[in-house]
């Protein structure tokens, strides 16, 4: 099976493909929908499925945040369905309050990038049998034995450590730079796309089982 893990980054996203053989091609792509052709499993770092207050918010994420105990803000609170139609920050953050909980200016700068896969996932069905939501630092405990890893993946130690994990379970890779990518962009694409190998697999663990929206996506993190 040919799977790939995603990351969105400045022009679009990460992505890292992982063909039959092991073999593992990583670029920049500026609509996910073109990373999807040819694949099994596409595992990306974003929110599928979104809940319709920001109050208790989505199970899958505070299933997450139990398992990276020192790690749990790397797991950002997903926007209320409401709130992903303002188009100022000002109005999202009081349409969210008005729900329950306000929303972080971090949280809106990821809006453009959950309406695209929102939109592709109502709109192209059949794609919701090869996207699936993945986070990285869930990937990168779960190659740790199960510890999160609490090195920042920015700073060299940090970024050392995650290599070797990633080397230590079949994803050695040269790959540290790309045009309008980040060095932790890249990382985070490798990681789920080991997640994506699990899911094709069927070793991967679900959080949030059985949850869905109002638009039947499924509210799941997977690792």
């Amino acid at each position: 099976m040919i799977v790939a893990g995603a990351d969105g980054c400045r022009t679009g996203w990460v992505v890292c493909r992982r063909d039959t053989d092991g073999t593992l091609d990583i670029r920049v792509v500026k609509a996910l929908a073109d990373a999807c052709e040819g694949l099994s499993i596409l595992a990306v770092d974003m929110p599928i499925g979104l809940a319709d207050s920001p109050r208790p918010g989505r199970v899958c994420e505070s299933e997450a945040r139990k398992l990276l105990p020192g790690k749990t803000s790397s797991v950002f609170p997903t926007p209320c369905r409401p709130a992903l139609a303002c188009t100022t920050y000002v109005r999202a953050n009081a349409t969210s309050k008005i729900m329950g909980a306000g929303l972080t200016q971090q949280t809106f700068h990821l809006f453009p990038k959950l309406r695209e896969i929102d939109e592709l996932l109502r709109t192209q069905r059949k794609l919701r049998r090869i996207i699936y939501e993945a986070h990285p630092e869930l990937a990168f405990a779960r190659m740790n034995k199960g510890k999160p890893v609490l090195s920042k993946k920015r700073q060299p130690d940090g970024y050392a450590e995650r290599l070797k994990l990633l080397a230590r379970h079949g994803f050695k890779t040269k790959v540290d730079r790309l045009p309008d990518a980040a060095r932790d962009d890249i990382l985070d694409a490798i990681a789920v796309c080991r997640t994506a190998t699990l899911i094709a697999a069927g070793a991967a663990t679900c959080l949030g089982a059985k949850e869905k929206d109002r638009h039947s996506l499924p509210m799941n993190i997977w690792f």
